[in-house]
Order: C-alpha cells, then sequence, then structure tokens
C-alpha cells in the first residue's frame, strides 16, 4: 500500500498514474530481495492502508508509528523522520505552538492521520475538525471558520506558496517516525526480515540516496 497523502514518501509522477517516492522506491527494492513481481496499490489516506494491511488486502504498508495503529501493525524500525506544524492564517494572533491548545481554537486535521491521532490524545482544550485526507487539509481550513491547520511541515509549506495569506508556526508540534509495517499476525520470521531489511536500506545510503534523487528537503534519516 503506497500512501499519497503524504507528499515526503509517495506522489504521482507528472501522468498521473503511478506513484514515485521513497516509498516506491523500497517497495521496489524489497520485491526485487525475494524476487516476487510487486503490485503498488495507492490510496490517499494514511488510514486506509491500515485497514487494507490489517484485513490482508495487502501484504507490506508504508506508515508513521503510532501506537493506536500498533494494535493491529507490526511495524520496522523508522527510516525517516518528519516533523508536524501548525499552519495559520497571516492575521492570526497566534505565534508560537504552545497557544494552540485553547477552548476557541478550531484545529483542521486530516481524517486518520498520525497528526490526528497524536493530536487526539495530546490536545485537551482545541477542538480537532477533521478534513477527509492530509492533503486538504489547507483547502479545507481556508473554506472554513478554523484558526489552525495541521500536517507534514513540508506539504503545509507548499500550500503557503499556493494561498495568499498564510505562515507556519515556528518548530514542529511532534516528530514522525515513519516506517514499513504488515500486518501483527504474520510470522516472528516476516516481522525480523523485513526488520533488517529496513535496517540495510538504511546503513547502505538506499534511503538516503532515494531522498536525493526525489529531492525531498526536511526528512531526516532516523537513526
Amino acid at each position: 500500500m503506497i500512501n499519497l497523502g503524504n507528499p515526503i514518501l509517495a506522489r504521482l509522477v507528472s501522468n498521473g498514474l503511478e506513484p514515485e517516492g521513497v516509498s516506491v522506491d523500497l517497495a521496489r527494492a524489497l520485491a526485487e530481495t525475494l524476487q516476487v513481481p510487486l503490485q503498488l496499490v495507492p490510496v490517499n489516506a494514511a488510514a486506509q492502508s491500515v485497514q487494507a494491511v490489517r484485513q490482508g488486502q495487502a501484504d507490506i504498508g508504508f506508515f508513521a508509528i503510532d501506537p493506536v495503529r500498533g494494535q493491529g501493525i507490526a511495524f520496522t524500525p523508522p527510516y525517516v523522520l518528519i516533523e508536524g506544524s501548525y499552519l495559520v492564517k497571516k492575521d492570526s494572533p497566534l505565534i508560537d505552538n504552545a497557544q494552540v491548545d485553547q477552548r476557541s481554537h478550531r484545529v483542521v486535521v486530516g481524517r486518520g492521520s498520525a497528526y490526528d491521532l497524536f493530536l487526539t490524545r495530546e490536545l485537551k482544550s482545541a477542538q480537532l475538525v477533521r478534513a477527509p485526507t492530509s492533503p486538504q487539509v489547507v483547502p479545507f481550513f481556508l473554506n472554513g471558520p478554523f484558526d489552525v491547520a495541521a500536517g507534514v511541515k513540508q506539504q503545509l509549506e507548499s500550500d503557503a506558496q499556493k494561498f495568499a495569506d498564510l505562515r507556519l508556526l515556528p518548530g514542529h508540534f511532534m516528530v514522525i517516525e515513519q516506517a514499513m509495517g504488515q500486518a501483527s499476525d504474520t510470522t516472528p520470521a516476516a516481522k525480523e526480515f523485513l526488520n533488517q531489511f529496513v535496517v540495510r536500506m538504511k546503513l547502505s545510503g538506499f534511503v538516503r540516496q532515494s531522498l536525493l534523487r526525489h529531492q525531498i528537503e526536511g526528512a531526516i534519516i532516523a537513526p
């Protein structure tokens, strides 16, 4: 399963038909290592990937590590770290991440995303409003009486350039560990194989070269 909801990891090429990105490169490398055919199944939201892998409709997915998803997914070690940030309108009085969690604030987030899961646990006063998917967060935010948009820092930066009068709050509110994963009821041998595959892809420089080839900035190779 290839999640197109996170542009750092995967996106459609110019013809709009085939996905490309770090997760696609890893999927192809895994298929070559196993010497099996590869079928890429793109989805628009992380929750769809989780459901498909849990239900056995796909063997492998690419996920942000989260304890809620961990109930049905066996994660590998992370291969990259990605920042989650807040975006506001330029005339917003908010200047710091710590100011967001107030009762009067409505925060837009992609439904089922890692940011949704994290903020559901962490925000005590602000109201979460869920857009259908992460790529739709900023348009959804602009079309309603909302105070903050939350998501992948690089996606928000890109949207801030496309739409007028937007700015990011400095820093980040979370750092996401991106990993590969399979259903938690797979065999111990299968889990260990995938774990070691991710470790090799990091140590060999494969992940770093993939990030460079796709001109991805802001993602850090996980230790």
